[in-house]
């Protein structure tokens, strides 16, 4: 009893921290409902290293580099980091690159979701019901043998230091070479001061690889064991930064008019839906991939890697949505990935022993 209210004071603090972080980010230059969105930020990342020219929305993001150092210290300082890999990689590339589209179709990972329910943006709660019953989904999925198989220590634990290495040597060459471009007016000229973005990063990656912060595991564990913990730094995030929203008078509730949003509830849903069943087929949203990649796991850095495509194509090929709404490349795309989650889902079921 003592070690279950131990865990639930953690959860709490640090769902106080990282409503702080989400605080400090909005209010110093990120954009609105968007204060750390991973999908936004992986998105905007790609553009800057022009993988796609979509020019709104190009800055090599600092957050996405912290959150991902900030979960290998933590994990080092824990004794968590293990190196590892295997576990059906290429699949793991796949779903990364669904789970982007049907972000990208919804205009949020399921952070941003939360950050504009905070903000009174109606078309967010409209597509908690399609994350929610993709992560359904998946659970029956789970429960009826579903399987990537497990990963295997690598050969050395140096292995496990590649990805994180990799971002902060390319973070280094956003802030002293040219190679990469920055948007001059739309998202991704809105930003936070680099240091302000480094420090707010690293924070949310240490105290999410500490709470074990994802927002498809907390329903995911909700459905599949009847344990609701991991919703507690969810509900504080968004409790802080509805009460940021209250009082700076960014609260607008209502479909229209809402930022960087579109009003088209079926594909909310649906885009939402994607990244429901993609995540929990692939263990964990676009932060939790993050956050396992910095403590050593080379799947998830596969999977982080097919969120990267998965923005570029989406932008490239016109399947992102807009203000104005959903594209027909999207929809289509939406639908594909649909069947293809639950293709990976069927050829993946292994049998259960008696």
């Amino acid at each position: 009893m003592e070690s279950v209210t131990k865990e639930r004071v953690i959860l709490i603090v640090c769902g106080i921290a990282f409503a702080v972080v989400a605080i400090a980010l909005a209010a110093m230059g990120n954009p609105k409902n968007m204060a750390i969105c991973i999908a936004c930020f992986i998105r905007d990342t790609a553009g800057s290293m022009q993988l796609h020219t979509a020019a709104p929305v190009q800055y090599f993001r600092p957050e996405i580099v912290g959150i991902i150092l900030g979960a290998l210290l933590m994990a080092l300082g824990t004794k968590e980091f293990k190196a590892s890999a295997g576990s059906s990689p290429f699949t793991r590339f796949v779903l990364g690159f669904c789970v982007m589209v049907g972000c990208l179709v919804f205009l949020g990972c399921p952070l941003r979701m939360v950050l504009r329910m905070s903000a009174g943006d109606l078309n967010a709660w409209v597509a908690l019901i399609g994350f929610a019953a993709g992560i359904f989904t998946g659970v029956m999925f789970l429960k009826g043998g579903f399987s990537l198989g497990k990963a295997a220590p690598t050969r050395t634990m140096t292995e496990g230091f590649v990805f994180p290495v990799v971002a902060l040597v390319l973070f280094i060459l956003s802030l002293v070479t040219t190679l990469f471009v920055a948007s001059a007016e739309g998202p991704g000229s809105m930003h936070a001061p680099v240091i302000v973005s480094l420090i707010g990063g690293l924070v949310f990656g240490a105290l999410a690889q500490r709470a074990r912060l994802c927002f498809a595991g907390g329903l995911r564990d909700t459905f599949l064991i009847r344990d609701a913990s991991g919703l507690i730094t969810v509900g504080i995030l968004f409790v802080g930064m509805l009460i940021y929203n209250l009082v700076t008078g960014g609260f607008n509730v209502g479909f229209a008019e809402q930022p960087i949003a579109h009003s088209e509830a079926l594909w909310n849903i649906l885009g939402m839906y994607v990244v429901g069943f993609g995540a929990t087929l692939m263990g964990g949203c676009p932060l939790r991939q993050l956050v396992l990649a910095g403590q050593g796991s080379g799947d998830s850095a596969i999977s982080i890697i097919g969120l990267l495509v998965g923005a570029a194509f989406a932008h490239n090929f016109g399947l992102a949505s807009s203000a104005a709404g959903t594209t027909p490349n999207g929809q289509i795309a939406c639908i594909a990935c649909i069947i293809v989650l639950f293709a990976i889902a069927l050829l993946n079921l292994r049998k259960q022993s008696a």
